[in-house]
């Protein structure tokens, strides 16, 4: 019965057109799964780069800027034509067999803000107006937000703005109130359209206030940039809080005319004493109408969240096998490892979730919820806390005397122990777990994949009276959180080499068998060559925000913090290919057919937070043509530890040089001495 059901899987996505990349997760519902089979596990081990973009930017715009950036983006292929947002929100064209930009539009934001989190862009929609005559202009339509927080439609074959829509082309959206700077308020990811309607959330800057800016989501006509509709996910009625956004990718099920936000939590993250209760609909993944914004439903994952464990990944929209037969399902993966399967008309959850006591004696004036919700079915995707024994350095079987000292001076009692003026582990940091590269499904293997990070922060309250001139130290993330008694501090528990403390790996990807509720396997992710001295390529894992693409070819493709895209095999979880970026891929890979041939892409520009080198690149890789092929110094080279050794031959190279010039000097000096005799 299970080949039986694979084959009937595998013959209805032969039946779908989707050999593109059309939405920023693959399909509307976030799956990153493509049916393209040309790269298999037998021949992927023979991929060569079939063309390398540089948008400019690490040329045109200031180095202090450039080190502001985070080149997250996973491109579309729409219209014969790979397209893509810049950190700085400029759309480009590509052509998809050279890499030829075929157009470019600059929205001309400016350098001298300092977005909260960032210069970056995520991605951008497409949308196609099917009342429009073919070949009219904006019949085919990109949809871009921006770092000052304006929505762009552009026609998708000319790259010029479109304009019916808004004011010239674009529509500038209000905070609703005075911002602190700027930069407070940007969008990050993905508009989402469906039925005629484009949706945008939005991010905020954290920790600087309770009195922060409503984080509504607002909805759009996507023809004429009319408003349909806002969304505020914090109900306000009984609470002081300022917002709860949406600043992750959305999802859509355009046949149920529904929209799907992953809700973020309340402001500010870690002190919660001026709004008691769960907070609804903060923490949550909310259904909405789209084309009304009703409510029609929402499940929420945290209560009363002071941890910074909102949800930062797309929910992921699949057809599952539950064991009782196929159910549509939403799937929500968290920054804490959990994976929730919600039924989609209703929000229920498939199998059980249970509510259990979790570390309670907050802060002073906190009101802490004295449960959260625990899936049951579905194991977690890592560890969720950092016991002694966890303590390592980068070398194995090598602790860390500051990590020990961290432990045992720090509350530590587990998932959600409360945020404390002596310091508190939050393990999974508040990165994740999973984080916005979110989670991807294999319809025909049934197998959920998701890149997770393992590291622990250490979050400090600081009694406001000692908040004024507090100088964070090295490495410290501080904010006010004004209107709060507490400012707080936030920083890697590290060692005194800036490793994590937990001992490796610190970047897996992680394969899950939803019906038997197993995880089948977990893969490394990563080494130290690119972030540690000297290349040195140790495989540990590295941090991963992004996340993973599957092919029916049985791979799975990743990038990580050092500079390789990945593959692997979906059932195993066994790395098959690496092939060498020109610095780190934090963002999305995606795939795609053009011209008989499959290509797989990466943005490689970098990630100033992780602390990776920047650069301003897209990157495409394919099947070697005929007479095509790396050479064998390549594919030396290019693999982990191959600058190392690229290192050491330059150095051995130097002192041989060295050497030979000592020796001929001296044979020179001692024919001087015999001529002078």
């Amino acid at each position: 019965m299970r080949s039986l059901f694979r084959l009937l899987a595998a013959l209805v996505l032969c039946m779908q057109p989707a050999l593109a990349w059309e939405y920023w997760g693959g399909d509307r519902g976030g799956q990153r799964f493509s049916p393209l089979t040309q790269i298999t596990a037998d021949n992927v081990g023979t991929l060569v780069r079939g063309w390398e973009f540089r948008t400019g930017d690490l040329d045109a715009r200031p180095p202090d800027v450039m080190k502001r950036t985070k080149f997250e983006v996973t491109p579309l292929f729409v219209e014969d034509s790979l397209i893509f947002c810049t950190p700085f929100n400029e759309v480009i064209a590509l052509d998809p067999g050279t890499g030829a930009q075929k157009w470019r539009f600059d929205p001309k934001i400016s350098m001298a803000q300092r977005p909260a989190n960032r210069f970056v862009c995520r991605g951008v929609a497409h949308w196609t107006d099917d009342r429009a005559a073919e070949g009219a202009a904006c019949k085919s339509r990109i949809f871009t937000g921006t770092n000052d927080t304006r929505l762009i439609a552009l026609d998708a074959r000319t790259g010029k703005p479109c304009a019916d829509f808004g004011n010239g082309g674009e529509i500038k959206i209000d905070a609703g109130m005075k911002l602190e700077w700027p930069g407070e308020f940007q969008i990050t990811s993905a508009p989402v359209t469906g039925r005629g309607v484009v949706v945008v959330g939005s991010a905020i800057g954290d920790n600087r206030r309770v009195d922060a800016p409503v984080g509504a989501v607002r909805a759009f006509d996507a023809r004429t940039g009319q408003p349909r509709w806002t969304f505020d996910p914090l109900v306000h009625e009984s609470v002081e809080a300022g917002h709860s956004n949406v600043w992750a990718p959305m999802s859509v099920d355009e046949e149920r005319g529904l929209v799907f936000l992953p809700t973020t939590s309340p402001s500010p993250d870690f002190w919660g004493g001026k709004r008691p209760g769960n907070d609804e609909h903060a923490n949550s993944v909310v259904a909405l109408r789209i084309e009304t914004g009703e409510l029609a439903w929402a499940f929420q994952t945290v209560h009363h969240d002071v941890w910074d464990y909102d949800l930062p990944a797309q929910p992921t929209l699949a057809r599952i096998d539950t064991g009782n037969g196929m159910r549509d399902v939403v799937i929500q993966p968290t920054k804490q490892g959990f994976v929730f399967v919600l039924d989609r008309d209703t929000g229920k959850p498939v199998w059980p979730v249970e509510e259990r006591a979790v570390p309670q004696n907050g802060a002073e004036g906190e009101k802490l919820s004295p449960t959260q919700p625990f899936p049951t079915h579905v194991p977690p995707l890592l560890t969720q806390r950092m016991t002694a024994d966890d303590v390592g350095g980068m070398l194995p079987g090598v602790s860390s005397a500051a990590c020990e000292k961290l432990l045992a001076q720090s509350r530590n009692e587990g998932l959600y122990t409360p945020p404390s003026t002596q310091g508190t582990i939050v393990y999974p940091m508040t990165g994740g777990g999973v984080n916005w590269g979110s989670a991807a499904f294999d319809p025909v293997n049934q197998i959920l994949l998701a890149n997770v990070s393992h590291a622990a922060h250490v979050i400090t309250l600081i009694p406001r009276d000692q908040a004024k001139g507090f100088n964070p130290p090295p490495g410290h993330d501080f904010g006010q959180q004004q209107g709060a008694p507490f400012a707080m501090s936030r920083a890697l528990a590290s060692t005194e080499v800036g490793s994590p403390c937990n001992k490796p790996p610190w970047g897996e990807t992680v394969a899950v068998d939803l019906k038997a509720g197993k995880v089948l396997w977990h893969a490394t992710v990563g080494t130290s060559e690119d972030l540690a001295p000297l290349g040195i390529a140790l495989n540990t894992g590295t941090p991963l925000l992004s996340g993973v693409a599957i092919t029916a070819g049985g791979l799975v493709f990743t990038g990580a913090m050092d500079a390789y895209l990945r593959a692997f095999d979906v059932k195993s979880g066994k790395q098959l290919w690496l092939g060498r970026l020109p610095v780190p891929g934090v963002a999305n890979p995606m795939t795609y057919l053009w011209k008989g041939e499959q290509y797989v892409v990466i943005g490689a520009g970098g990630h100033s937070e992780g602390g990776t080198s920047i650069g301003d690149s897209v990157v495409a890789f394919r099947l070697p043509r005929q007479g095509e092929s790396a050479s064998l110094w390549t594919r030396l080279i290019d693999r982990p530890g191959g600058r190392f050794l690229l290192k050491v031959i330059e150095v051995a190279l130097t002192l041989i040089a060295l050497t030979a010039l000592i020796v001929l000097l001296r044979r020179r000096r001692r024919g001087r001495r015999a001529n002078a005799v």
